[in-house]
């Protein structure tokens, strides 16, 4: 089966940063647009970020201006870079593709708290 892995995250007091990784498939990371999503307790899965190959990006109004996402062609990897986090941003983050053509990983918990 094909998965990504998701890493990064953690606790993280409001105001602050993280930068999430998620190491993906060559396959997968190279032929398609690779996406940031998120699942809050009691909600429902969102997109937050897209990029595409080459270039381009797209974001959720939640996060454009605060979240940046990035590829790394050399290591399939994915990144999130997350700053003046707040406590709604409070999820498991996830990455795949978008549209969604593959199992989710594991995701990484991140937690904005005191």
């Amino acid at each position: 089966q094909v998965q990504v892995v998701e890493s990064g995250g953690g606790l993280v007091q409001p105001g602050g940063s993280r930068r999430l990784s998620c190491a993906a498939p060559e396959t997968m990371f190279r032929l398609n647009v690779m996406a940031w999503y998120r699942q809050a307790p009691g909600k429902q899965r969102e997109l937050l970020a897209s990029i595409r190959n080459p270039v381009g990006t797209n974001y959720a109004d939640s996060v454009r201006g605060r979240f940046i996402i990035s590829r790394d062609f050399v290591k399939n990897t994915v990144y999130l870079e997350m700053n003046n986090l707040k406590p709604d941003d409070t999820a498991v983050y996830y990455c795949n593709t978008n549209p969604v053509h593959y199992d989710w990983g594991q995701g990484t918990q991140v937690t904005v708290s005191t």
